[in-house]
């Protein structure tokens, strides 16, 4: 994949949801633990079917530069060749999600 400006899905969970985005800029943060993410990609709908949960992603990021997701609540990276249809999903009442710092502090010393 020799593509000038490569396009990533990330998919990570956030408030008991899976979200999925295609993004053209993913780094690793000057923040300690976080993963920058920006330059999102949407897809331009040409026909009136309207996928709702990509409108709520869309809607959820339009005035959004960069976002800072939490490298713990990271699931998966691609890089992929073309973007796909950004979607939430619901994680459902089996999934629970760990709250832990990934840096924990020797407390005897």
């Amino acid at each position: 994949m020799s593509d000038k400006h490569p396009i990533y899905r990330i998919q990570f969970v956030n408030n008991g949801e899976k979200y999925e985005l295609y993004v053209r800029k993913l780094v690793s943060s000057s923040l300690f633990g976080f993963i920058e993410i920006g330059d999102f990609v949407w897809n331009t709908h040409s026909t009136l079917v309207v996928d709702t949960s990509e409108e709520k992603l869309r809607s959820e990021f339009e005035s959004v530069e960069n976002s800072y997701i939490p490298m713990h609540n990271v699931l998966r990276i691609d890089q992929v060749k073309k973007q796909g249809t950004a979607k939430i999903t619901s994680l459902g009442d089996k999934i629970t999600q760990l709250n832990r710092p990934i840096y924990t502090p020797n407390p005897k010393k």
